[in-house]
């Protein structure tokens, strides 16, 4: 059996992140970034796709935990002949590719065996290895990746093997692991201790901005931390995940590639990290955000490459048997092509935030957005794919059209404001506006239940629809709302936690089922404190955080066993609990302005 998705730790260095077992397995790491080919892809199917084991010959007792504020990994095994501490970090301050993993003897001896199978091109590559004193250098193509330390495991015909060796009370062993492109000099080992110290006291600083006070800080510092890590350090993208094709059902085929930048997941957690305190750190993300979309209007994809890059074709990894046999396995996503018109209501949102907390506009971000506002107002009345990319036929989704009266509003406010520069068809957009609420009050409540509906050709609900009072559509006593909240508790619910809609209506043109979304259950949290059903929001939100993996972090998807699914650690999970935890403390629904 795999290890549970839940079970994994999460390291990184605000460029890529690695995956890591109980057992001490780092079964994922994509080197140098997040959308780089993996070394270590054996959570995707064998050892022998890469992978890089320390772990105790004998049957051991684990504990693991994050060092103080921030993601240096402290694992502890106990066997019956002693104890070692593995302590993992990547770290930032070398503005390199490094992992780093220190064992320390706790007490008496115990003996670790140790395997490194370092396989480029997501698991498909061999490398040539050779030895060099206490150096092993392994050479593919464009990458050279070299291990530094005592005990390496022996090369015998230019493959690595296992090998075993025993660490002492008191005795500390560093290895070091560094990727570099196979024509450059190799580079100067790293200082563990202090690389340790730098990581830990980074991530510390950093957390020493956040504003929030009350009874589930811990969670919310562990989940900015987690959105800070899937932050890159030198573009300012923000990737929905570090990992791809991670199931959302066991066996089945949607296994995505997340190791990308949403548009819409980043202005989310944009949002989050503005609510949290974090008001002067929105200029990388607003800077990548203009490179990236920069030209034509009608050019913009919902997502891009780390360094905005826009190609990111879709295709199957065959010789990889998926997680838990999940097939396919694929890199690239071909919802890049797909129309989601609510992108830029997310974004406009996010950017008005911003401008609120403190960052006006810079002569680019506002033209752009005048610019997206203009093609938008051509085109808003075609059907798309909406939130949930979906792949079935294109609808009039409710929510897309509720983003497209939220673009027009916060950009018609913004010029009136003096936020935004002119240069707009200001009119125009105001027409837009009222025609887009018109449309919703007559097409987008169904006659049923009285509720706002998926799309207008069903009584279907969604639960992108629990965000209408966050968009200053409704206010959350509006009697379609509360309709709305009773919809998605009556569809959606699925012992207690909340589904994106009912794969079981056909609409996403997809096989399978999927499990409830982590970031949907953080949605009707938020929905039950606007409309003052407080005993409810805390109810819900002690129960998603007492599924939480045994480190505070979350997938994609999640059940009522604590099973985990999808692509880990998500982002779209960890900014909902920021949100709800705010939310629970100080609701502030746009609707109610």
């Amino acid at each position: 059996m795999p290890t549970p998705i839940a079970d994994y730790a999460f390291i990184g260095d605000r460029r890529t992140g690695a995956l890591i077992s109980p057992e001490g397995s780092i079964d994922w790491l994509c080197l140098p970034d997040f959308d780089s080919t993996a070394c270590f892809a054996s959570v995707l199917g064998t050892p022998d796709h890469g992978r890089w084991v320390l772990s105790p010959v004998e049957e051991a007792t684990t504990t693991r935990r994050y060092v103080g504020g921030s993601l240096v990994l402290e694992t502890v095994h106990e066997t019956a002949s002693g104890a070692v501490r593995i302590c993992d970090v990547m770290p930032e301050e070398t503005g390199r590719a490094d992992v780093l993993r220190r064992i320390e003897g706790v007490r008496g001896r115990v003996t670790l065996r140790h395997d490194w199978q370092i396989r480029p091109g997501y698991g498909l590559q061999c490398p040539l290895v050779v030895q060099e004193g206490q150096t092993l250098v392994a050479v593919a193509g464009p990458d050279r990746f070299t291990l530094r330390g005592p005990h390496l495991p022996p090369v015998r015909r230019g493959r690595v093997e296992e090998t075993r060796f025993e660490v002492g009370e008191g005795e500390v062993i560093d290895l070091h692991m560094t990727w570099q492109w196979s024509h450059r000099e190799p580079c100067d080992a790293v200082d563990v201790s202090r690389a340790v110290e730098a990581s830990v006291e980074g991530d510390e600083q950093w957390l020493a901005e956040v504003t929030y006070e009350g009874p589930y800080e811990e969670e919310v510092r562990r989940s900015l931390l987690v959105l800070r890590h899937l932050t890159h350090a030198d573009t300012g993208g923000i990737v929905a995940a570090p990992t791809t094709s991670l199931p959302e059902e066991i066996g089945g085929s949607r296994n995505w590639d997340y190791r990308y930048v949403w548009l819409r997941d980043s202005a989310l957690t944009l949002e989050a990290l503005v609510r949290a305190g974090y008001t002067s750190k929105v200029a990388a993300w607003r800077d990548w955000l203009v490179r990236a979309i920069a030209g034509d209007p009608s050019d913009m994809q919902i997502m891009y490459r780390v360094d905005a890059g826009r190609e990111l074709p879709e295709r199957e990894l065959e010789h990889l048997p998926g997680y838990a046999d999940s097939r396919p396995v694929r890199v690239g996503n071909g919802a890049v092509d797909q129309l989601q018109t609510d992108v830029l209501g997310e974004v406009m949102l996010a950017l008005a935030q911003a401008r609120a907390a403190g960052n006006p506009e810079t002569d680019l971000s506002g033209a752009l957005q005048v610019a997206l506002v203009d093609h938008l107002a051509d085109h808003w009345e075609q059907p798309d794919n909406g939130i949930w990319e979906i792949r079935g036929p294109l609808r009039h989704f409710t929510h897309s059209r509720a983003m497209v009266w939220a673009a027009m509003d916060i950009a018609i406010r913004g010029v009136e404001d003096g936020e935004l520069p002119e240069g707009g068809d200001l009119q125009r957009w105001r027409r837009v506006r009222e025609e887009v609420r018109a449309e919703i009050d007559r097409r987008g409540v169904g006659e049923k239940r009285g509720s706002f509906v998926q799309h207008y050709d069903t009584d279907e609900v969604d639960a992108s629809l629990l965000l209408m009072p966050h968009l200053g559509f409704c206010t959350a006593d509006d009697p379609r709302y509360v309709a709305t909240v009773a919809a998605v508790e009556e569809d959606l619910l699925v012992d207690g936690l909340v589904l994106r809609y009912r794969t079981t209506s056909g609409v996403d043109g997809l096989d399978g089922d999927e499990h409830p979304f982590v970031l949907c259950t953080f949605w009707l949290v938020q929905a039950y404190a606007w409309m003052g059903r407080h005993d409810d929001a805390r109810r819900l939100m002690e129960k998603v955080l007492g599924l939480a993996g045994p480190l505070g972090l979350y997938a994609e998807e999640l059940d009522a066993s604590g099973e985990m699914l999808g692509n880990f650690p998500q982002a779209f999970s960890h900014l909902g609990l920021v949100m709800a935890a705010y939310e629970l403390a100080d609701p502030r629904p746009r609707g109610a302005e």
